[in-house]
Parts: structure tokens; C-alpha cells; sequence
């Protein structure tokens, strides 16, 4: 059983070895051995799940011989494991039924390449959700920056180009404050590993001087993850990135890689920081208050989009705006509704992008809503899987969508005053725009249009992966409470 403990170190080794590997291997078999092997590390991240919720306990996995505290260290617990379980899930069903669209708009030469990429993303995911020291977060940020880069870019298409070229300036723009951050951190406190990181800066933060400067810190530090992930003001890279890159890629952007980052932040929050810490900041309100910007502006911006990949991704800015409420909100109520929000949205966003290639398919391969009208009606399978997410996003019942927001609901009422009434207002407010924009694809997809008619192959390496979202998606709704019992265990670990 002790052998599980060494699972987080092979998911990321496994993960470099395999980006290696992947060079030397044609585009097919390139494929084949990234899904073999991404199945290897949902069957690690689900043991280490088992492991952590049967002992009741973490643990640490030290590498390298650097002594404490500059060493480079793993954490597994229940929270990191479920992250980990969930984001290889959404990886794997993305890689599957997407897999054509990466056949159709990559030249067959670089299929290997593009797989190569994939895995050297999937280990820098693993590493920022597994780490325990605050270095190592910084350097798989970077390979997450720069292989997020070469999966929009190897369409080789001129506006992914261009969408790609936005995208790197905005994230090495992230990446230096971040970094600037980690700098001001260990000049004042003098560690790396996260632990005894939040111990000096538990005592530093009773000088009002320190305390500045930890502010200072903690603040440079947000707004570089902010702008990598998309909070309102800095979500305006979204539509073009996630529009014109390959479904997959798409996907994996949307769902994994902006939620990584998050998950990453939120760990700064409570084992750098210090959540008793991090209340008493003025950052917390401030990212409460972006947090409810971003949840109407991506909306509005959704309902002005003129293609539905352009809406989705607004959309995607609005939910990010929802995950910055909750940790706005703050306690591990808020920061529960965000991380379960942070998983309700990767199976959600993720079904939606692999779903529009579809109906563009049928409507003369295009996005914009004017040539998309009754489309759903000519591959009812298109529908149904572009259906169920779109009720998950206006928050129908039964549906992971639903129970998302009656957490942030919850969490918004132990802070009660005027943060419950903002909160209320501006989660109504932002429901009634998504029921807008969605039952208005809705209505246009399913409305009837010309007799044209379009063959589609229906493959089951498609449906599966797609029928095993919308499963994750029910499963998050209608049985919610394992869920977050699982999150606050988690939390309840990291203190």
C-alpha cells in the first residue's frame, strides 16, 4: 500500500518520459500510447484518492536531496487526487473525441508532435496540482504557459497564429508577476516549501512593515494567475484563443488549463499564505469584486458574440468570474463552492467545445448562429450533447450547474450582509443572461431549417467520451455531496 505514495512523482515523470517518447513515434501510434497512458494516471490519481480518504491523512514525497525548506517536494491529499482524478478524466475524453478534428486540421507530419506537446502539458498539470513547493509551481507554469502555446498554434492557420502571439505576451506578462511574487516571498521569508513558507509569514505579518510587503506579494502574485486564467479585466484573449484553436486544444485550454492555475492560487492561499491571513487581506475583496464584474461583463459579451465559439468562450469568462467569487467569499464554504465550481465547469466546458465543430460540420462548416439553424434537428446526437451542458450552464436542476451556484448561494449566506445581497443579485442577474444566450442557440439549433443533408459518422470513440461527461455532469448534480464532503476534506487536510 505504501508503494501508492510514490504515484504522484511517476504521474509526472511518466508524463515527461512519454512527451519524449512521442517524438520517435508516428502520428497513430502517438495517439494510441497517449490515451494507454493516460489511462495509467486516472488509475494512479483514483488509487491515491483511495489511499488518502482510507488513511484520513496526506503525505509528502520529497525530491531531490535539497534540505528543507528549499527542497522540491509532492502533496498528495484528498483534494489534490480528486483534482488530479478529474482533470486526467476531462483529458482523456478531450483527446478521444477530438481526435478527428486533430486529424483534419493538423498536417499528418506533426500528429506526433502535437501529442508530444499534449503529454508535456499533461505533466506540468500534474506537477501544479501535486506540488508542495512554491518553485516548482512557478517552473511547471512555464511549461504550462508554453506547451498551452503550441497546441493553439500547431493549426497553423493565420489567426490562430495571431491568437497565439496574444495569448503568449498576455501569459509570460502573468508568468513575470507571478514570479516577481515567488522572489518577494522568499526574500522575506527565506523558504520554498509551502509549509514553512505560511509558518514565517504567520509570525512576519504581526510587523506592520512585513506586513506591507507580504500584501504587496500576495497581490503581484494574484494578478499574475488572474491574467492566466482570464478574471475579468484580462479575459479578452479568450474568443480568439479557444475559437480558433483545434477542438481538442480548445478543451483542454478551457476546462484544464485556466482552472489549473486557480487550483494553484488557491493553494498559495492557504498553505503560503494562510487562510486566516489571506481573510484579513484587502485582496480578498478585491478579487470578490472581479469576481462579480466577470460574471455579468463575460455574459454580455456572450450575447453580443456572432459565432457560437466566440459565446462559449464569453461564457467561459463569466464562470471563471463565479470561481473568483467564491474565493472572494473566503472560509471553506467560499473556497468549496470554487473548487467544486472548478470541476462542474471542466466537464461542462468541455463537452460544449467539443460539441460546436459538429454543428459547424452540418451547417456548411460554420460557427456563425445564421447558418447554424436547425442543425440539431439533422444529428440529434450534436443536440442532445450540446443540450445537456447548456442546462448545466443556466443552472436547471439535476445538473452539476445547479448545485454549483446553490454552494456559492450557501457561502454567500455565512458571510451574510452586503456581500449575500451582492452575491444574490449578481448570480441572478448572470443566470437570466445565460438562460438568454443559450436558449437562444438552443431555439436557433433546433429550430427547423433547409433539407440539406449531411452525413456525419457516428463513432463510438466520440459518443463514449462525450456520454461519460455528460455522465460526470449528472453525477456532480445529483449527488453533489460527495463531492464537496471530499473538497472539505481536502481543505481540511491542508490545515
Amino acid at each position: 500500500m505504501d508503494f501508492i505514495r510514490n504515484f504522484p512523482m511517476f504521474s509526472v515523470v511518466l508524463s515527461l518520459f512519454s512527451g519524449v517518447l512521442c517524438t520517435l513515434l508516428p502520428g497513430k501510434k502517438a495517439r494510441i500510447y497517449t490515451i494507454a497512458y493516460e489511462c495509467v494516471l486516472i488509475a494512479m490519481a483514483a488509487a491515491v484518492l483511495w489511499f488518502t480518504v482510507h488513511t484520513g491523512a496526506s503525505f509528502t514525497y520529497v525530491m531531490g536531496e535539497f534540505p528543507a525548506p528549499w527542497g522540491n517536494e509532492l502533496r498528495a491529499g484528498v483534494l489534490e487526487s480528486a483534482v488530479a482524478l478529474l482533470f486526467m478524466s476531462v483529458m482523456l475524453c478531450s483527446v478521444l473525441a477530438g481526435k478527428r478534428y486533430v486529424d483534419q486540421d493538423i498536417d499528418e507530419s506533426k500528429i506526433n508532435l502535437y501529442y508530444t506537446i499534449l503529454n508535456l502539458m499533461t505533466a506540468a498539470i500534474m506537477a501544479m496540482t501535486w506540488t508542495n513547493d512554491i518553485f516548482s509551481g512557478y517552473v511547471f507554469l512555464e511549461i504550462l504557459t508554453l506547451t498551452s502555446c503550441g497546441i493553439l498554434i500547431v493549426r497553423e492557420i493565420g489567426r490562430t497564429t495571431l491568437a497565439a502571439v496574444r495569448y503568449m505576451i498576455l501569459n509570460l506578462v502573468g508568468s513575470g508577476l507571478f514570479l516577481l511574487g515567488v522572489v518577494l516571498m522568499y526574500d522575506i521569508t527565506g523558504n520554498l516549501l509551502m509549509v514553512p513558507m505560511q509558518h514565517e509569514i504567520a509570525m512576519l505579518y504581526q510587523d506592520p512593515g512585513a506586513r506591507v510587503v507580504l500584501i504587496m506579494a500576495a497581490g503581484i502574485i494574484t494578478i499574475g494567475l488572474s491574467i492566466k486564467s482570464g478574471l475579468f479585466p484580462f479575459h479578452y484573449w479568450m474568443p480568439d484563443t479557444y475559437g480558433w484553436a483545434t477542438p481538442t486544444s480548445a478543451s483542454i485550454l478551457s476546462s484544464l488549463v485556466s482552472k489549473c492555475y486557480i487550483f494553484l492560487l488557491i493553494k498559495i492561499y492557504w498553505r503560503v499564505i494562510g487562510i486566516d491571513i489571506f481573510t484579513k487581506m484587502p485582496i480578498r475583496n478585491i478579487v470578490f469584486v472581479l469576481g462579480l464584474c466577470g460574471m455579468i461583463f463575460g455574459s454580455v459579451s456572450a450575447i453580443r458574440a456572432d459565432n457560437i465559439n466566440r459565446m462559449v468562450a464569453f461564457s467561459s469568462a463569466a464562470q471563471i468570474g463565479y470561481i473568483y467569487m467564491g474565493i472572494g467569499l473566503g472560509g471553506i464554504a467560499g473556497f468549496t463552492a470554487a473548487v467544486f465550481h472548478i470541476m462542474a465547469h471542466a466537464v461542462t466546458k468541455s463537452q460544449l467545445f467539443l460539441t460546436t465543430p459538429r454543428l459547424a460540420e452540418i451547417s456548411g462548416n460554420s460557427l456563425r448562429f445564421k447558418n447554424l439553424q436547425g442543425c440539431a434537428l439533422k444529428d440529434p446526437n450534436a443536440g442532445l450533447f450540446f443540450l445537456l451542458p447548456s442546462l448545466s450552464m443556466i443552472g436547471i436542476p439535476i445538473f452539476a450547474g445547479f448545485s454549483s451556484k446553490l454552494f456559492f448561494g450557501m457561502a454567500a449566506a455565512d458571510n451574510g450582509g452586503i456581500k449575500l445581497i451582492l452575491v444574490m443579485l449578481t448570480m441572478a442577474a448572470s443566470s437570466m443572461l445565460n438562460a438568454l444566450y443559450f436558449i437562444r442557440t438552443l431555439i436557433r439549433i433546433y429550430s427547423p431549417g433547409d433539407d440539406r443533408e449531411v452525413r456525419i459518422p457516428h463513432r463510438l470513440d466520440y459518443n463514449i467520451p462525450m456520454f461519460a461527461l455528460t455522465a460526470g455532469n449528472l453525477a456532480m448534480g445529483l449527488f453533489s455531496w460527495i463531492f464537496v464532503g471530499a473538497i472539505q476534506q481536502g481543505f481540511t487536510m491542508f490545515m
